[in-house]
C-alpha cells in the first residue's frame, strides 16, 4: 500500500489528491453503483428534457415560415380586412388569405358533425407541402361542379360521419363534394387546437354558407411572403412596424416567423421546465443515496483512513484525497447520463418520426450537456460534502475503534461553508435558469422543508420508540430497539423514500383530479350545448325556438364580441408588466360581451355595478386576478380594438368569476351602449334537465334544419378533446416521475446494503444467543414495516397538500382527495421496504458465526 511520505503543498496538493483517489478506485467501484447510477438517472432526465425541448425548439425555428405560412401573418377577428389594409400588405410582398370558423356539417343520411372550417385562396399554401389522400392541386380540389364546391376532409370526419371521397356534405346554405382527405396541413400548428375536424374549403365556397354574418366568430390570416432578398429578421421587423404606423387602428393580432406559434412555444417552455423539475427531484432523491455511499465508503477505508493519518497526512489532505474520488464518481455517472440524454432526441424521432406532430429536429445541445453536468456535479457535492468534512477531525483511535462504536460529529465551519456555497451556487442556478422564477423558488423551497421534514420525521420516530415502553413481545421488542440504536438505517430509510413517495403522490393525485374534471362527469348542472354565430337578429326567435322545444332546460343568451387589449393606464399592451397568470389576455383577441346585470357565475369584490338603466361612457368589470396581475385598480382606463375601432373604458369594478360551472363568463364585460351600432353575434347555453345522448343528437339535428348558421358545440365532446391532451400530458409527467421513482428505490436498496454489515454483526451475536431465523426475519420485517408506514404516511401527507397547492392555486380547479392511489402507494411503499429490507436480511443471516466472530 502506498503511504503519504510527504507533506502534500500548494500546486501538488490537487495532482495527489488525484493520484491517490485514482489509485484506491483501481479495486473497482464496489459500494458505488448506486451513487453512479443515482447520478446518471437524475443528469439523464434533466439533459434527456433538455435535449427534446432544444430539438424542438430548433425544429420550430428552424420551421418558421413553414408553420407561419409566411414570413409575416396578420389576424383579424370577427371582420375582412379592408382594401386599403390588403393593398398595404400586397405592396411589401406575397399575400395569401386564409379564413376559420366553426360549422355543423351534414351527411346526406343526416348525422352531423362540427367542423373546424378553413377557407383559402389560390395561393395556398405559400410555403410547405398540403399533404392529401388522393393528391390534388388545390384548385382542382377546391373547385366548383355540379353545383357543389369541393372540399377536402380530415379522415376522422370521414369515420365519423361514415363518409368517403366522392360523398357530399352540406354546411350551412352551401354543398360540398369531398375531393380528399386532409393528411398534413404545413401550417396546422399556428392555428391551435381546434374541437373540430378539419374541413378545407375556398372562400368563394365559405361565403357561400352563409356562415360569415356580421359578428361571425371567423378569423382571417393574412400570410406575407416577403421577396427573396429579404432573408434576416429585420425585413419583417420593418413591416411589422410599418403596419402599426400606417394602420394604428386595425387591430392586428402580428406574428413573424420567429415566433409563429407563441401559445405552442410557452406550453412547451413551461412543459419543460416542469419536467426538468422533476428530474432534479430524482437527482435529489439521489443526493441522499450519495450521502449514504460516501458515508459507507469512509466507513470501509477506515483502516486506509487511519494509515494515512498516521503516517502524518493531515485532515484537510484526507478530505482532498476523498473529494476527489467524489468528483470523479460523479463525473462518472454524469457522463453515463449525459450519453442517455443526449441520444433522447435521435431516439425519439428514429423511432415516432413520422408520428411526430411537431418538427423536432435531433442535435447535440453542448449548452444542455454543460447544465446537465453542472447540476450532477453540485448534487453530489451538496450531498457528499458533510460525510466527508466529518473526516478531518477523527482521531486515528477513533477509527481504528469504528467496528465497535461510531464517533460521529459536525464537520468543521469551513466544510460546512463549502456546501453552503455549493447548495446556493446549485440554487442559484434552478431559480435563475427557470422559465418561470416563482415555481423554481416554490420548487427549491418545497425541496428543503421536505428534506427538513423527513430528517425530522426520523428523529421523532427514533425518540418515540426509544420511549415506548417495554414489551414482551421479543420480535416487536427487538424491531423497536433496531429503529432507534446507534447507526440504525431508520434515517437512512425515511431520508430514502420519503421524497419518492412525496412525489409519487403528488402526481397520481393531480392526475386522478384532472381525470375528474375533463373525464369524469360533467359538474352540477353545467350546460349541455354551447351555441355560436347565433345572428342578432335571430336571437329572440332562437331563444324561444330553444324553449318551446325543450321547455325543461334553461337557456341563457348574452351578446358577444371580439376585442383585442392595446393599452391600459396608458401603456401599450406589448409594454405592460404581466404577471405569468394573466399575460395570456394581452396575447391574443378575447371574448366581449355588454350587460346591465351581473353576470351569472359572477361575483362583485370591488366597486359597483352600473345598473340596468346605465347609459353613461363606457364602463367594463374586469375580473379581479386578472386586473391584480396586470396591476390595474379601479378608475383605471383600458383600451380595446373592436373592428378595427379603439374603444376606451374606465375600470368600475371587479368580479370573482365560478370558471369551473362552464357557464358563459367574460373577462371583461362592458356597460350598455359601449359597443353601439358594432355588428355581433349571441352566444347561448343550453342546460337540459336530464341529458342523454339520444336527447343530444335530436338537438343537434332540430337547431341544424332550423337554424342552419348557427353552430352547435356538445360540452361533453370538447370536454373529451381536452381530456385526451391531459392525459397525454400526464403520461408525459408520469414517465418522467418513473426516474425519480427509480431513483428512490435505488437510493433505498444502497441504504440498506449500507447497513449491511452492522446486521451481520447483528445477526451473528443474536444466532449465538439463541435467536432462531424465523425470529430474526419477523422483528426486522416488523423494523422495515414500521419505518415504512411512518415514511408512507408523511409521503401521502406532503404529496397530497402539494397537489392541491397545484391544482387549485395553479390549475384553479375543484380538488378532491384521491384515495384510492394514496392507499396504493402506502401498500408499494410497505411491500418495497420489507422486500427489499427481508432480502438483505436474509443475505445476513447466511453468514457463518465463526468466520465473522473471528474479525470481531
Amino acid at each position: 500500500m502506498s503511504i503519504v511520505s510527504e507533506r502534500i503543498d500548494g500546486g501538488r496538493t490537487a495532482a495527489l489528491s488525484l493520484r491517490y483517489a485514482l489509485r484506491e478506485l483501481r479495486g473497482g467501484l464496489r459500494g458505488f453503483y448506486v451513487f453512479i447510477a443515482c447520478i446518471a438517472l437524475g443528469v439523464m432526465a434533466i439533459c434527456g428534457v433538455g435535449s427534446v425541448a432544444a430539438s424542438l425548439s430548433e425544429g420550430l425555428a428552424r420551421e418558421g415560415r413553414t408553420l407561419l405560412g409566411g414570413d409575416v401573418a396578420f389576424v383579424l377577428f370577427q371582420r375582412e380586412a379592408k382594401p386599403n389594409e390588403v393593398a398595404f400588405l400586397r405592396s411589401r410582398g406575397e399575400v395569401s388569405v386564409a379564413a376559420t370558423l366553426r360549422g355543423m356539417a351534414r351527411a346526406s343520411d343526416g348525422r352531423l358533425a362540427l367542423v373546424e372550417m378553413k377557407a383559402v385562396d389560390a395561393s395556398y399554401p405559400m410555403l410547405g407541402e398540403l399533404t392529401l389522400n388522393p393528391k390534388l392541386p388545390v384548385n382542382d380540389l377546391l373547385a366548383e361542379h355540379d353545383g357543389a364546391f369541393g372540399a377536402a376532409a380530415d379522415p376522422t370526419l370521414l369515420a365519423r360521419l361514415d363518409l368517403k371521397v366522392g360523398d357530399r356534405v352540406a354546411i350551412g346554405n352551401a354543398t360540398f363534394e369531398i375531393h380528399s382527405a386532409v393528411e398534413a396541413e404545413p401550417d396546422k400548428l399556428a392555428g391551435g387546437v381546434g374541437f373540430g375536424p378539419r374541413f378545407l374549403v375556398s372562400e368563394a365556397a365559405l361565403h357561400a354558407t352563409g356562415l360569415l354574418q356580421p359578428g361571425s366568430l371567423v378569423r382571417w390570416n393574412y400570410r406575407v411572403k416577403l421577396p427573396d432578398n429579404a432573408s434576416g429578421e429585420r425585413a419583417p421587423a420593418a413591416l411589422i412596424d410599418d403596419a402599426r404606423s400606417a394602420l394604428p387602428e386595425a387591430g392586428w393580432e402580428i406574428r413573424s416567423r420567429s415566433n409563429a406559434s407563441p401559445q405552442l412555444e410557452r406550453t412547451i417552455n413551461r412543459f419543460t421546465q416542469f419536467l426538468t423539475l422533476v428530474g432534479l427531484a430524482a437527482l435529489l432523491v439521489g443526493g441522499v443515496g450519495v450521502a449514504n455511499a460516501v458515508k459507507s465508503h469512509i466507513d470501509r477505508r477506515r483502516d486506509v483512513i487511519a494509515a494515512y493519518k498516521a503516517l502524518g497526512a493531515t485532515g484537510r489532505e484526507v478530505f482532498a484525497i476523498y473529494l476527489t474520488q467524489v468528483i470523479v464518481l460523479a463525473g462518472i455517472g454524469s457522463i453515463i447520463g449525459l450519453v442517455a440524454g443526449a441520444a433522447l432526441p435521435f431516439v425519439i424521432v428514429g423511432l415516432f418520426g413520422k408520428l411526430l406532430p411537431l418538427p423536432v429536429v435531433p442535435a447535440l445541445h453542448p449548452d444542455e450537456l454543460a447544465l446537465s453536468l453542472v447540476y450532477g456535479l453540485l448534487t453530489a457535492l451538496a450531498f457528499g460534502l458533510w460525510p466527508l468534512g466529518r473526516v478531518h477531525d477523527v482521531p486515528v483511535a477513533a477509527l481504528f475503534r469504528e467496528a465497535v462504536g461510531t464517533v460521529w460529529h459536525r464537520p468543521r465551519w469551513s466544510y460546512l461553508a463549502l456546501m453552503a456555497a455549493v447548495i446556493a451556487l446549485l440554487v442559484a442556478v434552478v431559480i435563475g435558469l427557470a422559465y418561470d422564477k416563482r415555481v423554481a423558488a416554490v420548487f427549491v423551497a418545497s425541496s428543503v422543508l421536505v428534506f427538513a421534514l423527513l430528517r425530522g420525521i426520523a428523529a421523532v420516530l427514533m425518540a418515540l420508540a426509544r420511549r415506548l415502553p417495554r414489551t414482551r413481545f421479543t420480535m416487536l421488542r427487538l424491531a423497536i430497539a433496531n429503529i432507534y440504536r446507534p447507526g440504525a438505517l431508520t434515517p437512512s430509510v425515511v431520508m430514502s423514500l420519503g421524497l419518492g413517495l412525496a412525489v409519487l403522490v403528488t402526481i397520481t393525485q393531480i392526475d386522478g383530479n384532472l381525470r375528474r374534471q375533463f373525464l369524469a362527469a360533467l359538474p352540477e348542472r353545467a350546460p349541455s350545448f354551447y351555441f355560436i354565430d347565433i345572428p342578432a337578429s335571430e336571437a329572440g326567435r332562437f331563444d324561444t325556438f330553444l324553449k318551446q322545444t325543450l321547455p325543461q332546460s334553461r337557456v341563457e343568451d348574452v351578446p358577444m364580441l371580439r376585442g383585442r387589449i392595446v393599452a391600459a393606464r396608458g401603456v401599450k399592451a406589448e409594454d405592460l408588466k404581466a404577471s405569468t397568470d394573466s399575460e395570456w389576455v394581452l396575447q391574443s383577441d378575447r371574448g366581449l360581451t355588454y350587460t346591465g346585470d351581473i353576470p351569472k357565475g359572477s361575483k362583485i369584490v370591488e366597486g359597483e355595478w352600473w345598473g340596468a338603466d346605465y347609459a353613461g361612457e363606457p364602463l367594463v368589470s374586469m375580473e379581479k386576478k386578472i386586473a391584480d396581475g396586470l396591476k390595474l385598480k379601479i378608475g383605471d382606463e383600458i383600451v380595446v380594438n373592436v373592428l378595427g375601432r379603439d374603444i376606451p373604458a374606465t375600470i368600475s369594478n371587479l368580479r370573482n368569476i365560478d370558471w369551473q360551472g362552464l357557464g358563459i363568463n367574460f373577462v371583461l364585460v362592458f356597460s350598455p351602449g359601449a359597443f353601439k351600432g358594432a355588428p355581433h353575434t349571441h352566444i347561448a347555453t343550453l342546460t337540459e334537465a336530464h341529458p342523454d345522448v339520444a336527447g343530444d343528437a335530436r338537438i343537434i339535428k332540430q337547431v341544424a334544419d332550423s337554424f342552419p348558421m348557427i353552430t352547435s358545440v356538445r360540452v361533453r365532446e370538447v370536454m373529451e378533446t381536452i381530456g385526451l391532451v391531459v392525459t397525454n400530458l400526464a403520461l408525459a409527467i408520469r414517465s418522467a416521475s418513473a426516474v425519480t421513482l427509480v431513483s428512490a428505490i435505488l437510493v433505498l436498496g444502497g441504504a440498506l446494503a449500507a447497513g449491511h454489515r452492522h446486521r451481520v454483526y447483528d445477526a451473528v451475536i443474536l444466532k449465538t444467543l439463541g435467536a432462531t431465523r424465523v425470529r430474526l426475519l419477523g422483528a426486522y420485517a416488523l423494523e422495515y414495516l414500521m419505518i415504512g408506514f411512518a415514511t408512507a404516511v408523511f409521503g401521502v401527507i406532503a404529496g397530497s397538500v402539494a397537489a392541491w397547492l397545484i391544482v387549485t392555486r395553479l390549475m384553479t380547479l375543484s380538488f378532491a382527495w384521491q384515495a384510492g392511489s394514496a392507499a396504493g402507494v402506502v401498500a408499494a411503499a410497505l411491500i418495497v421496504t420489507v422486500g427489499l429490507g427481508l432480502a438483505g436480511t436474509l443475505l445476513a443471516l447466511n453468514q457463518k458465526p465463526a468466520t465473522v466472530l473471528r474479525n470481531l
